[in-house]
């Protein structure tokens, strides 16, 4: 790990939430920084694409509040300083909303994406077989980029050509504050379902709010422990044939729904923060930061920032499962990036996305910065990592499931439109007690057939 690596760390502060070659390919880059690279000089001998050594200027839009985009971007131009970044950032709601436009109007060279589907069906995205072959992505672990292979048209996900690269692989999972686990008495993480809400009901007797999560403004957080309970009660597999629209397949099952009774459950209980409906991911962090909950629902990705803010403080594990020594599974996906179609620089997007993936210096910023494990071929090298950390937890999460086969996409991921316009306004009503369980449902799949339908 480099000391420049590390004090950029540092200075990162507390973050919010929020993944055919082309012509003109490029000679080697340069390798004359402080601390050279390999990449270029192995991709040029393969005939793959660089960035070349002219001046090259990358338009990017990125998502507000995730550091690591912005970390990997200084330290490619740190190795290949030819290269420099204009970068645009915003809430992933409004990325959602904007992506089409955006690609369609003034494609970046590099773009955080949303729900992919509709995007390829507009030809809005560039095919990166070429990409793939070039690079030999296609000789990673399949289930890496399976989620990123769209079919003609855009539909169904998990299959055909690919058309996104993740910056890394994420999941998500329960964080715990662990002075407040000791003060309600919970000595280790829950290992049923039973036990979890066993502790939830400690918490609330000790005065101590049990869970803060957001559920406010254009992306509700709810989504997060919600597909958690999914996963708790049923098997993933079908969860990700909906996702992936594949025909037939429904949202509206009798395990998701007892998971979705379960968090209706939690909240009658009043074991959310009270405010959760007003608050937004940013103020979910800050609050946790103070200690204003036990649980918090999130994702690897803010496991640096809290190793940081709250040292030896903070602990993580998988939601288990509602049967006793149950099969995990949880939400795990790439943190979706794209080029665009008419991207001018699209050799040099191809390039910084295999750079991510095998360059040693970016795959320590992928795992102290992004809390996760990157992307490329199981023998790449891997940063060391203390010990005790909530990012040597989420580390090990992680690998416990891929062994288990427990993988899921976001249900928020289902098509572009299912986030802010059905799994938001629903988890909304429901917190609010304006909807029940089985309505739910109902209404994000008729939405769902409507958007896959149109």
């Amino acid at each position: 790990m480099s000391r420049r690596i590390s004090r950029r760390r540092v200075a990162l502060g507390s973050v919010a939430l929020t993944g055919i070659l082309a012509a003109g390919c490029g000679g080697p880059g340069d390798n004359s920084s402080s601390e050279p690279s390999d990449t270029a000089t192995d991709a040029a001998a393969s005939g793959a694409p660089t960035c070349g050594d002219d001046p090259v200027t990358m338009n990017a839009y990125f998502e507000t509040g995730f550091p690591m985009p912005k970390a990997l971007t200084d330290e490619f131009t740190a190795q290949y300083p030819n290269v420099t970044w204009e970068i645009r950032e915003d809430q992933f709601a409004v990325i959602t909303q904007n992506a089409p436009r955006v690609l369609a109007d003034d494609p970046p060279d590099l773009m955080r994406l949303p729900q992919v589907s509709e995007l390829v069906k507009d030809g809005l995205l560039k095919n990166l077989d070429g990409y793939a072959e070039a690079f030999g992505w296609d000789q990673w672990p399949a289930s890496q980029l399976e989620q990123l292979r769209l079919g003609d048209g855009g539909r169904p996900r998990g299959e055909g050509s690919l058309y996104a690269m993740g910056l890394n692989f994420s999941m998500t999972g329960v964080f715990y504050n662990k002075t407040l686990a000791a003060q309600v008495g919970m000595t280790e993480p829950p290992t049923s379902l039973a036990e979890f809400d066993d502790v939830l009901a400690s918490a609330q007797q000790a005065g101590v709010t049990p869970i803060v999560q957001f559920n406010g403004g254009a992306t509700g957080g709810f989504a997060f422990p919600l597909q958690n309970l999914m996963a708790a009660y049923g098997e993933p597999g079908p969860i990700n044939d909906w996702i992936f629209q594949q025909d037939g397949a429904t949202i509206d099952t009798p395990s998701n729904l007892e998971a979705v009774q379960h968090l209706d459950e939690w909240i009658k209980a009043g074991y959310f923060d009270p405010d959760a409906n007003a608050m937004d991911y940013a103020t979910m962090m800050s609050k946790f930061i103070a200690g204003d909950g036990l649980f918090m629902f999130n994702g690897d990705w803010e496991s640096g920032n809290l190793d940081q803010q709250l040292p030896g403080e903070v602990g993580f594990f998988l939601f288990p499962s509602a049967q006793d020594g149950g099969a995990l599974a949880t939400m795990s996906a790439p943190l979706t990036f794209g080029i665009g179609t008419d991207s001018p620089n699209a050799d040099c997007a191809a390039f910084f996305l295999d750079w991510v993936a095998t360059n040693p210096e970016a795959r320590a910023v992928a795992v102290e910065v992004g809390g996760s494990h990157p992307m490329g071929l199981p023998d790449a090298p891997m940063p060391e990592i203390q010990e005790g950390t909530v990012t040597a937890e989420t580390l090990a999460a992680g690998a416990q499931i891929g062994e288990d086969n427990g993988a899921m996409d976001f249900i928020a991921n289902a098509t572009g439109a299912i986030y802010a316009e059905s799994w938001t306004p629903q988890l909304q009503r429901l917190f609010a007690g304006e909807q029940s369980p089985e309505a739910l449902l109902q209404t994000v799949q008729s939405d769902y057939e409507s958007q896959v339908g149109s």
